[in-house]
């Protein structure tokens, strides 16, 4: 069983069991937004995590070990993505990422945001004029050294 097919059947069983992410994510100990890009296969879960996602989801032993296993991240199936939802994102970097650079550049001179020690938070956010989705991203900084 490749991770692939263990994230197939994460979503199968959370469906079968009519459970949400947040819902598992208690199960994983962290927080919804890791625990589901855990889930997803982007993450690696610790034993004592995969033990408790297989017991919630009636998951084979096989899979509870790939959960342990350090994921190939980033992973999509193609380079430019063919999802709407996943693609819009790509579409926000391809439209602000030259404005996210140039402005964390002013703010904290030459270096990038850090995508491993990071934090998300998405949140729906009420709206007369239809809900909007919230999303807050929280990268430490890393300045670029000279040597």
């Amino acid at each position: 069983m490749n991770r692939e097919e263990v994230t197939d059947l994460i979503v199968t069983q959370k469906v079968k069991k009519k459970l949400t992410w947040a819902q598992l994510a208690e199960v994983v100990g962290h927080s919804k937004e890791w625990s589901t890009a855990a889930l997803l296969g982007q993450m690696t879960l610790t034993e004592a995590q995969a033990k408790a996602i297989g017991t919630t989801l009636d998951l084979p032993e096989e899979a509870v070990t790939q959960l342990q296993v350090v994921p190939y991240k980033g992973s999509l199936p193609t380079a430019v993505p063919t999802d709407p939802l996943i693609y819009r994102f790509y579409e926000l970097i391809s439209v602000y990422g030259t404005t996210f650079k140039s402005l964390i550049h002013e703010e904290f001179g030459d270096g990038i945001m850090s995508a491993i020690d990071f934090n998300m938070d998405l949140t729906r956010e009420a709206d007369p004029k239809g809900d909007r989705v919230r999303i807050t991203m929280s990268g430490k900084f890393l300045p670029y050294k000279t040597y």
